[in-house]
């Protein structure tokens, strides 16, 4: 049977890849980037024709209804897009599915980083790109050095496990007795996220909600690096640390922007598993 058509409509590099990945099960087009973009994949077209199924950047459209391509040298917009598909439609949006809804009301949304398989595979991605951050930017080693990494979900404990091959002294924040249980089965010390303090020299943030607040962040030497790895707005109060000049990077996007092979397979495959779950013969 005639494969189904699906749009690759802006976004970073991570695109390229997860179009490559999706042309094994779908006839591939684009918009929203040059076409030297992608001189090296092979099977991939500009976009023509109409298109069942799409995939949109991970951030949502702008206030504007304009959609992140970085990659080109245009604009895309949701009016663009929206030419470009089918009635029943179906689209997959990175993130903020209420906000991508409100642009394409007429079709289905579903964000693909709100899925479980997704997060679980962008966190080793995420976690080496991290350290990476790390040793640019420290002028000691990583070996010995007292390190705090809050909150020990996957990537929490993606980064313990490559701070561990460094032989970095890692200390666990954590909420409550199953976050200290997890951390003494990894063979890392604990402390509760209410009593952190200011002996480490290297700080990860993997929360999604304010936990390093401005009377925390007193506690640390203005030398002590932070690395926040959680979504806007991020659990370090950025504010309070630029009064206090303490160095800090939110770093959001890594697997985009470190490992776009990757972090591109993985999102297509995603993609395909929420399009088989639909229960629809595509190909």
């Amino acid at each position: 049977m005639k494969k189904e058509k699906i749009l690759i409509a802006g976004g970073d590099l991570r695109q390229i890849y997860c179009a490559q990945r999706l042309s094994r099960d779908f006839e591939v087009c684009y918009t929203g980037f040059d076409d030297t973009a992608f001189k090296e994949i092979s099977g991939v077209q500009p976009a023509s024709e109409k298109c069942r199924f799409a995939v949109l950047p991970v951030p949502p459209p702008d206030e504007a209804g304009k959609l992140f391509s970085p990659l080109y040298s245009g604009e895309l917009t949701v009016s663009a897009v929206e030419n470009l598909l089918t009635e029943d439609a179906v689209l997959f949006t990175g993130t903020a599915e209420k906000k991508t809804a409100a642009f394409f009301p007429s079709h289905e949304i579903s964000a693909y980083m709100d899925r479980e398989e997704l997060a679980i595979k962008n966190a080793v991605p995420t976690a080496e790109a991290a350290v990476m951050l790390a040793l640019e930017r420290l002028s000691v080693t990583l070996n010995g050095l007292p390190v705090l990494i809050v909150g020990l979900g996957r990537i929490g404990m993606a980064l313990a496990q490559i701070l561990k091959g460094f032989g970095s002294r890692i200390t666990a924040a954590v909420r409550n007795e199953k976050g200290a249980a997890k951390a003494a089965a990894m063979g890392i010390e604990s402390i509760s996220t209410e009593d952190i303090n200011g002996d480490y020299c290297l700080v990860f943030n993997t929360v999604p909600r304010l936990v390093l607040s401005g009377y925390m962040l007193e506690k640390f030497p203005k030398d002590t690096l932070f690395i926040d790895l959680a979504s806007k707005p991020g659990g370090i109060d950025f504010k309070a640390a630029d009064k206090l000049g303490i160095r800090y990077i939110h770093a959001l996007g890594l697997p985009g922007k470190n490992a776009p092979v990757t972090a591109g397979y993985a999102e297509a495959e995603t993609v395909i598993g929420m399009i088989n779950e639909r229960g629809n013969d595509y190909e």
